[in-house]
C-alpha cells in the first residue's frame, strides 16, 4: 500500500473566506500514483474547516449568514475565550462545519457524486494556514 502526504498553503486576505480546493486535492491524488484508495483532507488550523458540498454562490452566502447567526463575530465581549485574540466565533464555526473530509479514489480520480467539491473555509484569516492531504491506497 502507498502513502502520500501533501500540504496546501492558503492565505485568505480577510477574516472569512471560502476556497474550492478540489483541483489541488485531485493534483495530489494524481501525483501520488494511487489508483484505488482514500484521501483525507483536513484543516491544520483550529479556526478553519474542510468539507464537501456544492460549489454554488447562493449556498456559500447561506453558509455565511447561517454561521453568523449561530456564532456571531461581534460583540467580542460575548465570548469567554476572547482576550488575547478575538476569534472565539471562528472556533465555534469550525466545530459546526467540521475539521476534515474523506473521499474515495477510484481509477485515480476523486470519486464524487454530482456537484460534490472540496472546500476550505477560513474563519480567522489574514495569515498563512494550511491543509493536509493524506492519501493511502494502491
Amino acid at each position: 500500500m502507498k502513502s502520500f502526504r501533501r500540504e496546501i498553503w492558503l492565505n485568505i486576505p480577510k477574516r472569512r473566506g471560502l476556497v474550492n480546493i478540489t483541483r489541488d486535492v485531485q493534483k495530489a491524488v494524481t501525483d501520488s500514483g494511487v489508483m484505488e484508495g482514500l484521501v483525507l483532507v483536513n484543516a491544520m488550523n483550529i479556526t478553519a474547516s474542510v468539507f464537501i458540498n456544492d460549489d454554488e454562490s447562493g449556498l456559500h452566502s447561506d453558509f455565511e449568514a447561517w454561521l453568523e447567526k449561530l456564532a456571531p463575530e461581534k460583540p467580542y465581549s460575548q465570548y469567554r475565550h476572547n482576550g488575547y485574540e478575538d476569534n472565539a466565533d471562528a472556533h465555534l464555526k469550525r466545530t459546526i462545519m467540521g475539521r476534515e473530509a474523506v473521499a474515495a479514489i477510484t481509477e485515480g480520480k476523486l470519486d464524487f457524486g454530482t456537484w460534490e467539491q472540496i472546500f476550505y473555509y477560513e474563519f480567522d484569516g489574514n495569515r498563512k494556514k494550511h491543509v493536509l492531504v493524506k492519501i493511502i491506497g494502491e
